[in-house]
Parts: structure tokens; C-alpha cells; sequence
């Protein structure tokens, strides 16, 4: 790897960065200690301190030991929008030495079951109003492949105090007896009081498994240690110059790892606050921002262009932050220029993936460059490589992405076979291989060029055609389908299904049924907006679908061309 980018690391920050051999929790003792009755969690104006954060999830861990019977090293399934409860319920299932495994909140019942039976779980976390997406996959007398404890959280339990700021419906509900078998109240947890056995597990134990689709059907758990979790909330704190005295605005979801790591993970780490948003409200970020005089917040572009939008954003008082970062899709110029022009702040870009906790690259913050991944952090040997020959490529050159650094999983849940496919020897170390298409300027940072693999970018979440693709199989009256990207304005990229109709159900079977069919069977962000009835799909000679032709006649079209 070229060292050219170390001409323009963030000044006094050494390149190596020494890790705490430490278990997570940890952090959550250390910073109790010192900081007792500091507000950690802000939620609509009701506070949580340090010691507060500490003693519940101690009562959790407590409770999963000794009333749900999870031994270390078993996964446990988390499935909120971010909350107190989802932060408690994270750190709480390390203390009782278990794996966390976050699930998308937008999940439904279908996709569930895939993360149950892969991980083997049998506890999961579930909020009160997606109790019924999980409560089918409960079996209390241990079925294979089924969960035996549900723990039901009330968002509203944390909702302690009088506020003014606009808290949706969901948040606000209040809480309701769940006669079902399995289920257990999350107040109902607490108020048990359990103390749980001693941590034994360690840096190199497995702490957090995220789910990625990639270019098969089927998710695949990502397998981090406390150590690469580790790697990448401490260098997210020392690259931005965070102290106990930052605010964050969490309001990225807590279950994808730029969000676990940056909005929370490193903050208890430093023993700053958070101040938690359970959903996206333009208003309500401002409003935050101007009460807790938040210093730094992660967004990805659709929030940051939304938040813009505001014809009120000038009746805030927004002057506290110091830090916009983010990543996922690029910045356009015009909304990067905007914010400058609003705040006088850059907005600093990264890259990473869930098979790296997050980032591998972020922007220097006192050099940044618009619309590109940034530079290898910390003890990253990032590179740009042929995808055939994995030859090392000289700047300007359009290669994939490899990478090799601390915050690389370990590989995939369960799955050798991919995880083989995904990694590759070079000069005596190991590489992930991203599937992205990028080039390294003369200053060695990154930008981004394509996509190696099938992906499209919704909002910031990433979602694989060739999981989509397998859902909708299901539906009775699709013979075969092929889901590609389309332009949107406000989304960068929505999800778009070709769809051959059975015989049978030519004539009977409407475009708008298959969106609402496909609506009900999957997360709303992964769900085909658009599908268009075709008489058939082009193949290759061995009978593949061309997806990639069918890719580039939508770009022809979005771009006013003839396709």
C-alpha cells in the first residue's frame, strides 16, 4: 500500500492506534465510574446517567443468565429502533457474556425467521409494536430453529418526564399486558433485579454478529470480536477529537454498525452523551440540536438534504455543532456547499462495510474531499487492486477495493464457503474483498467508481437484488423476476422488479398488487417501489438473467436516452 495519504493525516494523531484488550462492557464500567451521574442517554428530555446505564444493563444480563439460560458465546437477537432499551439491551447481553445480533426494526416476520434459525438464537429483544412480527417464531418449549424467550420493551417506559418535542405515536404508546407464551415485559425484567455472573469472555470472544446480504439470497452474519468492535469506536473517537464533553445526535439506526459504532459505542467509550432519536424528524433533530447543543451528529445525505430543506431551519440555534459526518452514499456538491454555507462545516465522509464494524476509510476533518471515501484510518492497509490478478493498481486506475486492518471480521456465521470466496492472501495477509469499484488520487485518497457486486443504495441502506428477488418467488403468480436500481430523486436509488407473470395470471395480476403484496412480505426499504410485467427477462446462453443489461437500459432511460 502507497503511505502518499499520510501527508495528509489529521494533524498530531499518530498512524498506529493501540486497542484496549478489553470486553465492551468495560467501557460501561470505566466510564460509571468516573462520570456517576452524567447523563449518557437523552430520550424526548428523560435522562440516563452512567450509573443508571450501568446498574440496568447489569439487571438484564442478570435476567437473560438465570431466567432465559443464555451461556456465553450464545446469540441474542435485537430488534428496535433506537432507544434506551436498545442500548441497554446491547450492553446487557455482553455482560451476560453473550453475542448481540442486530436486526433491522423494518424487518418483517419472513426475514425474521432467516436471522432466528441461521444464528440459532433463542432470546430476542422486541418492541411492543413489533411484537407481532415476532411471536410466531416463538415455540417456549425450545423447537428447533424457534425462540423461546421474547423480552417486550415500551418505548414509552422511558418517557419519564414532561417534554414539548414531537414524539410519534409509536414512542408515546403505552404499555400493554402480552399474554403470549415466551414473553416477558421489559419492565417486568428489571423490576427481578438479577445480579449476573462474571464476565468471562474476552477481546478475541465474538461481541456482535450484523447481517449482510451480498450477492446470494440469503443474509450472512458478520463475526466481530470486542477487539475489531473495539477498533473502530476508539478510532472514530481519536479521528474526531471527541471528549466526555461532546453530545451526539443518534439518530443513524442503531442496528447498522456506522450508528452502533460512531452514535454509540464510542461515546460510552469517551463518556460523552447521546441524545437518542428513535426516527427521522427534521424538526425534531433541530430541536436537539439547539437544546443539548449537540457537537457532533452522523447523518447519511437524504437526512442532511431533508434537514436543509427546512423553510424553518433558521428558527434554530444550531451553532453548537462541530462535526457533520457520514457515509453510504456520496454528498452531492450542491447540498455539501449548502450545509457549509448554513453551518461553515464540512461534511466528512467515510467507507466502511459491516464486515469491517464501520469504517476502514474517513475523510482528514481539517482536509477534507467532497464526494470521496476518505483515507485508511488507523493500522488499514487499503488498496486498489485487478479483480482478476488482485495487482496492486497505480493512482487514477479504476480496480476493487481490498482491505486488511483490525476491524475486519473474522467471516461469515456458519458459512465457510463464503467466507473463503470473500478473502484473499496478499504479501502474507489477509483481505477482505469489498466488491467495490474505486481509484486513489495522487494524494492516496479513495473515491468511489461502481459496484462490483449487485447493490442498491436506498436512503443509505443497502439493499441485494438477489435477496428481493428470492422473496418474491414466493408470490404464487411470479415466474421469474429481476430487481435492478432506479433513479430517485429524494432516495439517490429505489428497488425496481421486472416481473414474468404464470400463464395463469396474465391479465389477473396488477403491478400495484405486487407492490403490496411485496410491501407486506418485506421491510418497507427493501420492498420494489416500481415493478413493470414484461413478457420475459434476456438470458445468457446458459439461461442467467441479464441483469446488468437490464441496469444499464433503466440508467439509459433515467438519463433521457434511448434504452
Amino acid at each position: 500500500m502507497s503511505d502518499r495519504h499520510l501527508a495528509h493525516w489529521p494533524p498530531s494523531l499518530p498512524s498506529h492506534l493501540t486497542l484496549p484488550q478489553t470486553h465492551l462492557f468495560h467501557n460501561a464500567e470505566v466510564s460509571a465510574a468516573r462520570y456517576p451521574d452524567k447523563p449518557f442517554l437523552v430520550f424526548y428530555d428523560t435522562l440516563v446517567s452512567f450509573r443508571q446505564f450501568q446498574q440496568q444493563a447489569e439487571h438484564i444480563a442478570g435476567f437473560l443468565q438465570q431466567v432465559c439460560g443464555v451461556k456465553a458465546g450464545d446469540r441474542v437477537l435485537l430488534y428496535m429502533q433506537n432507544s434506551p432499551q436498545w442500548v441497554l439491551a446491547f450492553y446487557g447481553i455482553l455482560r451476560a457474556n453473550a453475542v448481540v445480533v442486530p436486526v433491522n426494526p423494518m424487518n418483517r416476520t419472513d426475514e425474521l425467521r432467516h436471522y432466528v434459525h441461521d444464528s440459532g438464537a433463542t432470546v430476542a429483544f422486541v418492541p411492543q409494536d413489533l411484537h407481532a412480527q415476532a411471536q410466531p417464531l416463538v415455540d417456549a418449549a425450545g423447537g428447533e430453529g424457534k425462540l423461546k424467550h421474547l423480552i417486550v420493551a415500551t418505548y414509552s417506559d422511558y418517557l419519564q418526564v414532561p417534554t414539548d418535542l414531537p414524539v410519534p405515536a409509536f414512542v408515546s404508546a403505552p404499555r400493554q399486558a402480552i399474554d403470549a407464551p415466551g414473553v416477558t415485559l421489559w419492565s417486568d425484567m428489571l423490576a427481578q433485579q438479577r445480579t449476573p455472573g462474571p464476565i468471562t469472555t474476552g477481546p478475541d470472544d465474538l461481541c456482535v454478529m450484523p447481517y449482510t446480504s451480498g450477492t446470494t439470497g440469503h443474509p450472512k452474519g458478520c463475526m466481530h470480536t470486542h477487539r475489531s468492535a473495539m477498533s473502530t469506536l476508539v478510532g472514530g473517537v481519536q479521528w474526531f477529537a471527541r471528549t466526555q464533553d461532546s453530545t451526539y445526535l443518534a439518530v443513524l439506526p442503531l442496528f447498522h454498525v456506522t450508528g452502533l459504532s460512531g452514535s454509540m459505542n464510542g461515546p460510552l467509550f469517551v463518556g460523552a452523551t447521546v441524545v437518542v432519536l428513535p426516527r427521522w424528524d427534521r424538526d425534531a433533530a433541530a430541536q436537539l440540536i439547539q437544546r443539548y447543543r449537540v457537537t457532533i451528529w452522523q447523518a447519511i445525505s437524504t437526512m442532511v438534504v431533508d434537514f436543509l430543506a427546512n423553510p424553518r431551519i433558521a428558527d434554530y440555534d444550531i451553532s453548537s455543532i462541530q462535526a457533520i459526518r457520514g457515509g453510504g452514499a456520496a454528498m452531492p456538491k450542491a447540498v455539501a456547499q449548502q450545509l457549509k454555507d448554513l453551518t461553515g462545516l464540512d461534511y466528512v465522509e467515510g467507507y466502511g462495510m459491516s464486515e469491517t464494524m464501520a469504517a476502514t476509510h474517513i475523510n482528514p476533518p481539517h482536509r477534507p474531499k467532497p464526494q470521496c471515501l476518505g483515507i485508511p484510518v488507523f493500522d488499514v492497509d487499503a488498496r486498489v487492486v485487478d479483480p482478476a490478478t488482485f495487482a496492486e493498481l497505480p493512482p487514477g486506475e479504476i480496480g476493487e477495493i481490498v482491505v486488511h486492518g483490525p476491524q475486519v471480521m473474522l467471516g461469515y456465521w456458519n458459512n465457510p464457503q463464503a467466507t473463503a470466496d470473500s478473502f484473499v492472501m496478499l504479501d502474507g495477509k489477509r483481505f477482505l474483498r469489498t466488491g467495490d469499484l474505486a481509484q486513489v488520487d495522487e494524494d492516496g485518497y479513495f473515491f468511489m467508481v461502481d459496484r462490483l457486486k449487485r447493490m442498491i443504495n436506498a436512503s443509505g441502506f443497502k439493499v441485494w437484488p438477489a435477496e428481493v428477488e428470492a422473496m418474491m418467488y414466493a408470490h404464487p403468480a411470479i415466474q421469474e423476476v429481476c430487481v435492478i436500481a432506479a433513479h430517485d430523486e429524494r432516495r439517490g436509488e429505489t428497488v425496481k422488479a421486472l416481473v414474468v407473470l404464470r400463464d395463469a395470471f396474465k391479465g389477473q395480476v396488477s403491478e400495484q398488487s405486487i407492490i403490496d403484496w411485496s410491501h407486506e412480505h418485506m421491510a418497507a426499504y427493501k420492498s420494489p417501489r416500481i415493478v413493470q410485467l414484461v413478457d420475459s427477462l434476456p438470458k445468457s446462453g446458459t439461461g442467467k438473467v441479464q441483469w446488468r443489461e437490464l441496469q444499464e437500459q433503466e440508467r439509459s432511460h433515467a438519463a433521457g436516452a434511448t434504452p
